[in-house]
């Protein structure tokens, strides 16, 4: 049995992984709402910790109790994420350090504690179609995830090769994490009069996504191939959308621009 650990292991696709990888194998499995640590509990071969991808001192809480119950982890998927919507005009500078906080910060602190326990180990990092930053009005988001997979490179190239690190680049999957980011972002959405019409697409949007999005089980389906396969590439790209977004995000900036826009103008004038 190997030893993963997984945050954000409540909900889409750190749930998924979770009840994947429990099967037969030991997973710290990372919760921040209390109501799920009995859920947790029962499961078989499920160790819960709790952790606050906003609170400091619970990442070094959950590394000290996972220090103390093993000392190897053969694999550690950083899953836990949000979202941070809203035009960059009206943009909050507070909100986009949140967002850095709960996407980015968080997990580079979370994994230099884990470090020692990690010696020829795989990290997993959920990133996103994001990364490739061509999508206006989720600029905190895009850059959140953009960043994460510049900082855990740099990780595994400055500790020549004693950890591999994965990025994995969903497109739109049908999680949770549509709805939350609605209710997350319901003030902006509510408030932004000068983008109203851009404010109410994004919600509206994201709520389809929670249903028309590809099964979790694909990311599932790529994730244990990461973890089984003798040498893992540094990134995958999962469902067409993404596939899309990353062929576009290799255009002249110029003419990224220029498409967006007109994409823009066409759908809101």
């Amino acid at each position: 049995m190997k030893t993963f650990v997984i945050t954000g292991a409540t909900s889409g696709i750190g749930r998924a992984l979770l009840e994947e990888f429990s099967k037969e194998n030991i997973v710290f499995a990372g919760f921040r709402n209390p109501k799920y640590e009995v859920e947790l509990y029962k499961m078989k071969n499920v160790i819960p910790f709790f952790i606050d991808m906003e609170k400091a001192y619970t990442i070094k809480g959950a590394t000290d109790f996972i220090g103390k119950k093993t000392d190897k982890i053969h694999v550690l998927i950083n899953c836990a994420g949000g979202v941070v919507a809203g035009a960059m005009e009206n943009m909050e500078v507070s909100r986009i350090r949140k967002q850095f906080e709960i996407n980015t910060f968080s997990h580079v602190e979370f994994t230099q504690n884990l470090l020692p326990l990690l010696n020829d180990s795989r990290i997993i990092n959920i990133s996103s179609m994001a990364s490739f930053g061509i999508f206006p009005f989720i600029a905190p988001y895009c850059a959140s995830k953009r960043a994460l997979d510049i900082l855990f490179n740099s990780l595994e190239l400055e500790m020549r090769g004693s950890v591999k690190v994965i990025s994995i680049k969903p497109g739109v999957i049908a999680t949770p994490l549509w709805s939350k980011s609605v209710e997350l972002n319901k003030v902006c959405i509510n408030d932004d009069k000068s983008y109203h019409n851009e404010m109410e697409f994004l919600a509206q949007n994201a709520l389809k996504n929670e249903k028309r999005g590809l099964p979790v089980s694909e990311v599932v389906k790529v994730i244990k191939h990461v973890t089984e396969v003798k040498n893992p590439k540094a990134s995958y790209t999962i469902g067409k959308d993404a596939m899309v977004a990353e062929l576009v995000s290799k255009l002249p900036q110029d003419l990224i621009n220029i498409i967006i826009k007109f994409g823009i103008k066409k759908k809101f004038g």
